[in-house]
């Protein structure tokens, strides 16, 4: 037998939930809750970000109903490989081309809330000089941006990956902003067949958890 206490550290203040005196038998643990008591409650102090109100409104815009969101973010590998799958070299032009063919679809804005574009495609025109991301502005479509930069082999795993991107985040989502990015995507895979592990699993949350804490200080929406 013997005392616990359950403690809650949170900025920096302790708060002792409950002291409990536990005895164990045969049957297993048996629990008595001697004490419940709060020593002292911390408010919560909420900083309001410089771009609060436009994630809010694009959240908001992009979903509404009867709305999706194009994924049109391929890599320039995985783009070339459909080119050349209809006999087309995969060049930057041709992507263009390709790129451009969804962007001015009559009508895409009465279906599309917002567009992923890869890096390449956000800094495109068409063919007469008109931006990629004015052309989906004035169809009423958000652009957004892939961040993530693929998936690499994890070390002393069960051949699982690992997602980078997060070094030079920061600066990268305020240059998409600047070019007129106002969401973000993040890819990251976990492999079931060859585990997860535990670490796989953490590492994949944890590179979720900073994406998502770094590009709303940017002004992106992350998805």
């Amino acid at each position: 037998s013997g005392l616990g206490e359950c403690r809650l550290l949170y900025a920096h203040k302790e708060i002792l939930i409950m002291s409990a005196l536990t005895q164990t038998t045969l049957l297993g643990a048996k629990v008595v809750v001697s004490k419940a008591s709060v020593a002292k409650r911390t408010n919560v102090v909420t900083r309001a970000g410089q771009y609060d109100d436009e994630l809010l409104q694009t959240a908001q815009n992009m979903t509404k109903a009867g709305k999706g969101i194009l994924a049109m973010d391929e890599s320039n590998a995985t783009c070339g490989s459909r080119l050349e799958g209809v006999g087309v070299e995969n060049t930057e032009e041709n992507r263009r081309r390709y790129r451009e063919l969804l962007i001015t679809t009559p009508n895409l804005g009465k279906h599309i809330g917002g567009a992923i574009l890869f890096e390449e495609t956000l800094y495109q025109s068409t063919k007469a000089g008109k931006s990629f991301v004015d052309c989906l502005n004035e169809q009423g479509i958000y652009p957004g941006i892939k961040v993530d930069k693929g998936l690499k082999p994890l070390a002393n795993s069960n051949g699982e990956s690992w997602c980078q991107g997060l070094d030079g985040l920061a600066d990268r989502a305020a240059e998409y902003y600047k070019q007129g990015a106002r969401f973000c995507k993040w890819r990251s895979v976990v492999s079931i067949p060859a585990g997860p592990s535990k670490i796989a699993v953490t590492d994949c949350a944890y590179g979720f958890a900073r994406y998502a804490a770094i590009c709303p200080n940017a002004g992106l929406v992350p998805i």
